[in-house]
């Protein structure tokens, strides 16, 4: 990107600083380095990162300025992508380069990976221009078994076993969601604390205790021309406790055809091809031997917990601290009738327990 003939950088990255420290971990870079913004992701800042000889990384960094306590941790993301990449699992990473925990190289903590090809499929118009039916259909199973590997991962053998608490998980979720609704809270927006209030009071038994990603969804994979995943991405909300719960939130995300998915920043699976619900379920079902009987409870979790996200990422975008990555799918795409709209959605799943025909 230039400006009058000269490189043009975005906010949130000091080309000097980064360029030398990319230069001590990889000898084979070719400076200048550009930097280009990665437009939809709404928390972390990311980048895709290119030298002189056209080879690629992402560097991932907090939001400028203001953000919430405990959240954005740069050093946890690294670990947690190097312990389960390099072949330690099945599960698809992308390589990760190395961590800068302080603030002294790029005026926050921030790491870099390894470029993975392949596509992000925001839409469902997206999806199809990527993918033939085939592709699609091997996609929406590859969630399923991904899913399963990521919750099958024995987390004392790869050096996660203190990444959190394994017990109790959506009783500290609730807390803390309702926190940052209570210091983010959107006026207008009715709902939240009265589903709040009727979640806290029916959570379910816990099924054990595994990895959870915390925003599994199609759309935080690089998918491949065949349908396959070849990375999982946004890994922030990680930690250990109730596996149903990233069940919950994919289905969430999971638009079936026809349906209406206004409400949600992604609709990838509302293309042709891709298995419904009901199937992913039973996919997912069959490789880990979880019931999903009470998935609606967890479905309306979800709803409730990303209204709760959502009037956070409102409060970064007012604040500016998305910088040059706010898009069009930014803060416009998140009002406060779209937030009443998620609290209602929840109240609804949670009141009729039925959310998979």
């Amino acid at each position: 990107m230039s400006e009058s003939g000269r490189t043009v950088v975005p906010a949130g990255v000091a080309p000097g600083e980064v360029t030398e420290w990319l230069a001590a971990r990889v000898p084979s870079l070719v400076p200048p380095l550009s930097f280009t913004p990665v437009v939809g992701g709404h928390s972390n800042l990311t980048y895709v990162v290119a030298d002189g000889a056209g080879t690629r990384w992402v560097l991932r960094r907090p939001p400028l300025g203001h953000v919430l306590a405990t959240a954005h941790d740069m050093g946890r993301e690294h670990r947690i992508l190097a312990a389960l990449g390099s072949g330690r699992t099945p599960v698809p990473v992308p390589p990760v380069v190395g961590l800068s925990a302080d603030d002294s190289v790029n005026g926050a903590p921030f790491y870099v990976m390894e470029f993975v090809d392949g596509a992000v499929l925001r839409n469902a118009a997206d999806a199809t221009r990527e993918l033939d039916i085939h592709g699609r259909r091997r996609a929406g199973e590859q969630l399923a078994d991904v899913l399963a590997a990521i919750h099958a991962v024995d987390v004392d053998a790869v050096g996660l076993g203190d990444l959190g608490r394994r017990e109790d998980y959506i009783g500290r979720q609730l807390r803390r969601w309702h926190r940052q609704w209570e210091a983010t809270r959107v006026p207008g927006v009715e709902g939240i604390d009265e589903v709040h209030a009727a979640l806290s009071a029916s959570v379910p038994e816990q099924q054990g205790a595994t990895i959870v990603h915390g925003d599994f969804r199609l759309d935080n994979c690089i998918v491949g021309p065949d349908g396959s995943v070849r990375a999982v991405l946004d890994w922030e909300l990680c930690t250990l406790g109730d596996p149903l719960a990233d069940v919950g939130t994919t289905l969430v995300y999971w638009v079936e055809r026809g349906e209406d998915g206004g409400l949600l920043p992604s609709d990838g699976t509302a293309a042709e091809g891709f298995v419904n619900r009901a199937a992913f379920c039973a996919r997912y079902a069959a490789a880990t031997g979880r019931d999903l009987s009470g998935i609606a409870w967890y479905a309306a979790f979800a709803y409730w917990r990303l209204a709760c996200i959502l009037a956070g990422v409102l409060d970064r975008y007012t604040a500016g601290a998305m910088g040059d990555q706010a898009g069009d799918g930014g803060a416009s795409r998140f009002t406060r009738e779209g937030l009443a709209g998620l609290a209602a959605k929840a109240r609804t799943v949670l009141e009729e327990g039925k959310f998979v025909a």
